[in-house]
């Protein structure tokens, strides 16, 4: 199997599970060595109280044909940030990916709950999490990052620049922190552009992650039972999709060309051909413009 990425070092910023999981996994099937982090391990649980550890994380990665090292991390914490790149650049030298997935942030929102009725030290700790934290890591991750010229920063957010700008998104502190993200990549991009590097912002579409498989009461075998309660679900995707989005852009030798720029999952599919792991190409958010966001019944013809 091709591995494009073999010899190269990724950083997987939260990677306990769905996207950043997704993605630590497919970096790993492209060659990488991937360091996954998070808050949920084997020893202790998070807050989430969520079976999913870095650990297996790890070993999902390895199991994939990449390298997977799982290393504890608070991204709150700058010691313990800075402490995990110093351990990168001990054992490799080099950091050629840095993914910021790290939120944390699904007990803290409250949906269509105005800013002042909605808790604010839960809508405070939202933004530590969803913003704080990938400034903490960039900051302390770059430099090592723009020691070999050719570095890619994925920031992971939930919704494209475009749709963020037309649509609000389920509450202040919501819709805040995931615009804020999109524009973080915007800053970064010209930064570390005259430096050879390139930055992204990155959604996936609607993630059948563990937790939302959890909430529907399906897995991922059965996710399309679903569908009779939720219709639009059908426009869905694995969190490999969007993994198989940063290995494509991380393989890309002209992975320059998109600087700066808000991308998603379903547009760089059609762009670098790799599919979902059932061999479709879901197109989730301009599905969620033309068809659910329209009041047309749920219909993905054409969309996936």
């Amino acid at each position: 199997m091709s591995q494009p990425l073999q010899g190269k070092v990724a950083l997987v910023a939260g990677a306990t599970r769905g996207a950043g999981r997704g993605i630590a996994v497919e970096l790993g099937a492209a060659g990488a060595t991937v360091y996954v982090t998070g808050r949920s391990t084997r020893a202790r649980r998070s807050e989430y109280d969520r079976p999913e550890t870095i650990e297996d994380t790890a070993d999902l990665v390895t199991a994939a044909g990449g390298q997977g090292i799982a290393v504890p991390t608070d991204h709150l914490d700058p010691a313990q940030v800075r402490s995990l790149v110093d351990r990168i650049a001990d054992e490799h030298g080099r950091l050629d990916v840095l993914v910021n997935d790290i939120w944390g942030g699904e007990h803290l929102f409250a949906w269509d709950s105005p800013v002042w009725e909605h808790d604010l030290d839960n809508g405070l700790r939202l933004l530590r999490l969803a913003i704080e934290t990938h400034a903490i890591t960039n900051h302390h991750a770059l430099p090592l990052l723009l020691r070999r010229p050719g570095g890619l920063v994925v920031e992971m957010t939930d919704g494209t620049d475009a749709y963020n700008r037309e649509n609000y998104r389920v509450s202040f502190f919501y819709d805040l922190a995931k615009t804020s993200v999109i524009r973080m990549a915007f800053a970064l991009g010209h930064e570390l552009g005259p430096r050879g590097a390139t930055a992204v912002a990155l959604t996936p579409g609607w993630l059948r992650s563990e937790m939302m498989l959890d909430n529907y009461g399906v897995r991922e075998d059965n996710w399309r039972d679903a569908l009779d309660r939720v219709p639009h679900f059908a426009i869905s995707e694995t969190p490999h999709y969007v993994g198989r989005a940063v290995a494509a852009l991380a393989a890309d030798p002209e992975v320059a060309r998109w600087n700066g720029a808000s991308l998603d999952s379903g547009s760089l599919a059609r762009t670098y051909g790799f599919t979902d792991l059932d061999g479709s190409r879901p197109d989730a958010w301009r599905y969620l413009v033309e068809v659910q966001d329209a009041g047309k019944p749920a219909d993905v013809t054409g969309y996936r």
